[in-house]
């Protein structure tokens, strides 16, 4: 097998050098914003707490492992993350806002109200 000519070997090398760290920024998950509970909607507070006192819950769905496949949360192993319905007024289905929980009993919150596209941090 012929070497490549070094020129061409040296312009790799910086192309790998400059693309690497630009293709890890790529996959950094955007900044979270925050709420405070009492910014909430009545219906996210209510949803809360039943989090937090451990159900019941209206949805079957509740309390499933999110997957969090769009990595805008932390990223931490599966089985960390769980989702909650956070009701609707008007909606016919469960409507796009959730409260996902990390950690088993829960230590943090996020709040999406556009069914996993953006997050934020719930502070007390």
């Amino acid at each position: 097998m012929q070497k490549s000519p070094l020129p061409l070997r040296i312009f790799l090398a910086v192309l790998l050098f400059v693309c690497l760290p630009l293709a890890a920024l790529a996959r950094t998950p955007p900044s979270l914003g925050t709420i405070s509970v009492s910014e909430l909607p009545q219906e996210a507070r209510v949803t809360l707490r039943l989090i937090q006192s451990g159900g019941p819950y209206r949805h079957r769905q509740d309390d499933s492992v999110f997957g969090n496949r769009e990595r805008i949360l932390p990223v931490k192993p599966r089985g960390y993350y769980h989702e909650y319905t956070v009701e609707t007024p008007g909606a016919k289905n469960r409507g796009a806002r959730r409260i996902i929980a990390g950690d088993k009993p829960p230590r943090e919150f996020f709040y999406t109200d556009d069914h996993y596209q953006s997050f934020r941090r719930i502070k007390e």
